[in-house]
């Protein structure tokens, strides 16, 4: 067995990806804003207890890192995404279909793309405030989901003659907001970038191209993308990337294993870490994990699924990180849900009940395989 080395910064042996289901008191005072029922002040006040209460329920699990379960979003990305200067949110003719489920929204880019307002920066303060001895983990979309959902044809042509110029104020825009997010005090940051998963998927690229996008070289645009994001972030600052293939009321879009996208990933993306999809044979094998640099990264294994409530057998997770480990130290391995449990606020098909348990699991594993969470 190779040498097992503590883990001092994010992320640590028994981690999760960010959302969790919410709460029926949050759910029903949302609901009860919308209706005009309610004020912001008042949902504001709901959102805080209850986010009080998730992170309080996290440290108790034994995590070492805590999210606000995105408790203040309708969706993990478009949230996000229509707080930048220049994009908003619709609702289109054509919608995303996931394998049985529909996804009611989408975004536009009408103006110049900019980081015109701190988005995420005091929820960020407020997660941090109320963390005791763990870590306060951000997560926000990948600069792609913006250019992958839409494509050009959602790009105002005016705005943006060619692609180039969008490429680079998306770029620039996400370095102000990690900037923004980092002088905050922001040191655990996530980037949920489930495009690059999708490009392993025939069927995906094939959508692209019937839509007239040019694929060649994707790849690597996206990769470009995120290492501005991040570029010049502090040396005490994790950014970990997230990848799956669809995570909505349980469903899912994509299929196809890492090989296509391995190189580029792991060695091209400046990041420190990534959370994999890994809790079906949707995902591929493990032996795309050859490509990650020896001992630097770390790879967390998302070997437990958070779209049922059935809890994975202990035996079958450390079979599988064995597996993990012939392609990659186990040194470099930690352990995960493979994705959030409420990408959106209608959340996946599973209680909370099961949702926590989902989550003691991963840190007990982590105990009994590593020696700590």
């Amino acid at each position: 067995m190779s040498e097992i080395t503590p883990r001092t910064r994010p992320p640590f042996r028994a981690d999760h990806v960010g959302s969790l289901l919410r709460p029926m008191e949050l759910r029903e005072a949302r609901a009860a804003r919308e209706a005009g029922r309610r004020s912001a002040a008042d949902l504001r006040a709901v959102e805080d207890r209850c986010i009080a209460h998730a992170i309080a329920q996290q440290e108790g699990l034994g995590l070492r890192a805590a999210t606000d379960g995105e408790y203040r979003r309708r969706y993990w990305h478009f949230d996000f995404l229509a707080g930048l200067g220049g994009v908003e949110m619709y609702e289109p003719e054509q919608k995303v279909q996931f394998h049985g489920a529909t996804l009611q929204h989408a975004l536009r880019v009408t103006g110049r793309i900019a980081w015109t307002r701190p988005v995420f920066v005091d929820d960020f303060r407020f997660t941090a405030s109320h963390v005791h001895g763990t870590i306060a983990k951000q997560t926000i979309p990948s600069p792609s989901v913006l250019h992958f959902r839409g494509g050009r044809r959602a790009i105002d042509t005016h705005i943006y003659p060619d692609m180039a110029g969008f490429f680079a104020d998306l770029g620039t825009a996400y370095r102000d907001a990690v900037r923004s997010l980092a002088d905050a005090g922001c040191r655990y940051l996530q980037l949920d970038e489930v495009n690059i998963a999708y490009l392993c998927d025939p069927e995906q690229i094939e959508g692209l191209k019937a839509r007239g996008e040019h694929v060649e070289g994707l790849l690597e645009i996206y990769a470009d993308l995120i290492n501005t994001a991040i570029r010049g972030r502090p040396a005490d600052m994790t950014v970990s990337i997230h990848l799956c293939r669809g995570n909505f009321r349980s469903t899912w879009i994509a299929s196809g294993g890492y090989e296509p996208v391995a190189e580029v990933l792991f060695n091209t993306i400046d990041a420190d870490a990534y959370f994999m999809e890994y809790d079906s044979d949707r995902a591929g094998g493990f032996e795309p994990l050859r490509f990650v640099p020896r001992g630097s990264k770390l790879v967390v294994l998302g070997l437990v699924t958070s779209k049922t409530g059935e809890l994975e057998s202990k035996d079958e997770l450390k079979r599988r990180i064995d597996q993990a480990a012939k392609f990659l130290p186990l040194d470099q391995l930690a352990l995960s849900p493979q994705c959030g449990f409420a990408s959106t606020e209608e959340g996946n098909l599973l209680s909370e009940a099961e949702q926590w348990a989902k989550l003691r699991l991963c840190t007990e594993v982590a105990r009994e395989v590593w020696g700590d969470v």
